[in-house]
């Protein structure tokens, strides 16, 4: 499996689920039930060792044609 920025994303999500979870279940529980135990995060790779590109940034633009014009534009806005 190849691990990007979205699996990281997604793990970070479940992990925060899981404390919401944790926490709902802690507020509802009774005064003498057991503590529960938090839960534990999802495991991710370790980062590789130069993720960043080493040169500038090439920002990517749309072409032309897939930007809308300023009447589109306009009549959305108004």
């Amino acid at each position: 499996m190849e691990w990007d920025s979205t699996t990281h994303l997604l793990a970070a999500a479940v992990d925060h689920l899981a404390v919401a979870n944790w926490m709902t279940a802690t507020i509802n529980s009774g005064e003498d039930a057991d503590p529960l135990d938090y839960p534990e995060a999802v495991p991710r790779p370790a980062p590789a060792s130069d993720p960043l590109p080493s040169g500038p940034v090439q920002n990517e633009q749309a072409p032309a044609s897939a930007l809308p014009t300023l009447q589109e534009l306009h009549s959305f806005f108004s």
